[in-house]
C-alpha cells in the first residue's frame, strides 16, 4: 500500500512522541512491504512563532490531502494567554472543523501488566475494556460566545448548540462499533437540565431503533463520572457530547495508570482521520526523553486500522506495546516509586524490535 500520512507535530513533547509512533509506522512498512510518506505541516504554537496564526492554510490543505493525520501536542507557557486572539488550541480545533471529523475514539483498556499502575484497586479495574465516542465539532466548543453587560456588570456567555443531523452521525458510529464489541451504548448526557440534552436524549433514542440488536441505556453525566471510578467494566461504548466526552476521557485515563497510555481517533464520513495521544503538550518535561509515547504509537495503530484498512498491521502494533509492557518496561509516568524508567526513544525502540519479532 502507498499511504500519505500527514505529521503535524506541534509543541512541548508532540515531536517527541510523533517521532517514536512514525519509527513504529516505518517498521510495520519496511516489514509488511507499504509505502508511507510523512509530509510535515506545522500546526499550533510553532505555527504562531513562523506564521502568526496556529494553523496555516497550507498546512490544512496538506492535511486535506493526505490519508491520515497523526498528531502530536499543541500548546505551552509561551503561548499561554487565556485573552489572547491567537491560541495554539484553535490549530487542533481548526483542523477537526476543517476536516469535518465530527467522532472522536477513545479506547480505554487497561493492559493486565499495568493493573497496579493505578490509583484503583487492581481488582476493581481488571478487565476493563471500554471506548468512548464522543462528539468533536458542536456544543460549547463551537457555539456562540462572547462578553456583554449584565445589569451593569461584565458578563460572559458560551452556548451549547446541537442538530438533529450532528447528534444523529456520531450515534451511528456508535452503534456501529457496539456491535463488533459487547452491543452495549450508555448515552451520557445531562438531560434533566439542558434542552440540548433533552434532544441529545430523543434523537440517540430513535437510531437506537434501528440496532435492534443493541442495548441503549441513558445515563446522566455525574453518575457516570461516578460509575467510571465505582464500576468500569459495566461499560463497553459510551457515547456523549463534546465537553462531557473531553473531561470524562481525562477521567478514565487515569483507569489505565497514566494519560500518557490512551490513544484516540478522529474520523468523519469517510476513511480519513486525524489520530493523536488524548494528553497535552507537557511542556515541563519536553526535551528531556521522559514522555511515555506510547499513546502515541497506539495512535498510529488506530491509524492503520480506520484509514488504511490494515488490521494485520494495527494488531501488530498493539500486541507488541502489549508484550512490552508485560516484560516490566516502563516510562516514568507509570514506574513506581524506586523502579527504573526508560526513555522515550528506548521505550518506541523496544516496540519497534517487538514488531519486528512478531
Amino acid at each position: 500500500m502507498n499511504a500519505t500520512i500527514a505529521v503535524v507535530a506541534g509543541d512541548g513533547i508532540g515531536p517527541e512522541v510523533v517521532g517514536q509512533a512514525l519509527r513504529v509506522l516505518e517498521a510495520v512498512a519496511r516489514k509488511h512491504g507499504h509505502t508511507f510518506s510523512f509530509p510535515q505541516a506545522p500546526v499550533g504554537g510553532c505555527a504562531i512563532d513562523r506564521f502568526g496564526t496556529a494553523l496555516p492554510e497550507e498546512s490544512l490543505a496538506l492535511c486535506r490531502r493526505a490519508d491520515a493525520v497523526l498528531f502530536g501536542a499543541v500548546g505551552g507557557p509561551k503561548w499561554d494567554d487565556p485573552a489572547a486572539p491567537v491560541r495554539p488550541e484553535q490549530g487542533l480545533l481548526g483542523l477537526r472543523k476543517g476536516l469535518d471529523l465530527f467522532a472522536n475514539l477513545r479506547p480505554v483498556q487497561v493492559l493486565p501488566a499495568l493493573a497496579g499502575a493505578s490509583t484503583l484497586k487492581p481488582e476493581a479495574i481488571a478487565g476493563v475494556d471500554f471506548i468512548v465516542v464522543r462528539e468533536l465539532t458542536g456544543g460549547l466548543y463551537f457555539g456562540p460566545r462572547g462578553r456583554r453587560e449584565i445589569d451593569g456588570q461584565e458578563a460572559a456567555y458560551d452556548t451549547m448548540i446541537y442538530s438533529v443531523p450532528e447528534v444523529e452521525r456520531v450515534a451511528h458510529v456508535a452503534f456501529r462499533l457496539a456491535r463488533g464489541r459487547r452491543r452495549l451504548v450508555t448515552s451520557v448526557d445531562k438531560a434533566n437540565v439542558l434542552e440540548c440534552s433533552r434532544l441529545w436524549r430523543q434523537v440517540v433514542s430513535r437510531v437506537a431503533g434501528e440496532y435492534p440488536d443493541v442495548v441503549l441505556e441513558h445515563q446522566l453525566v455525574d453518575s457516570c463520572a461516578m460509575a467510571l471510578v465505582r464500576e468500569p467494566r459495566h461499560f463497553d461504548v459510551i457515547l456523549t457530547e463534546n465537553m462531557f466526552g473531553d473531561i470524562l476521557t481525562d477521567e478514565a485515563a487515569q483507569l489505565t495508570g497514566s494519560i500518557g497510555m490512551l490513544p484516540s481517533a478522529s474520523l468523519g464520513a469517510g476513511r480519513q482521520g486525524l489520530y493523536e495521544p488524548i494528553h497535552g503538550s507537557a511542556p515541563a518535561i519536553a526535551g528531556q526523553d521522559v514522555a511515555n509515547p506510547l499513546a502515541a504509537i497506539l495512535s498510529a495503530a488506530m491509524l492503520l486500522r480506520h484509514s488504511l484498512v490494515l488490521e494485520r498491521e494495527a494488531r501488530e502494533v498493539e500486541a507488541a506495546v502489549g508484550r512490552v509492557v508485560a516484560a516490566g518496561y516502563r516510562t516514568a509516568d507509570l514506574a513506581r516509586p524506586g523502579e527504573a524508567a526508560v526513555g522515550t526513544r528506548a521505550m518506541g525502540e523496544m516496540v519497534v524490535r517487538e514488531i519486528e519479532g512478531l
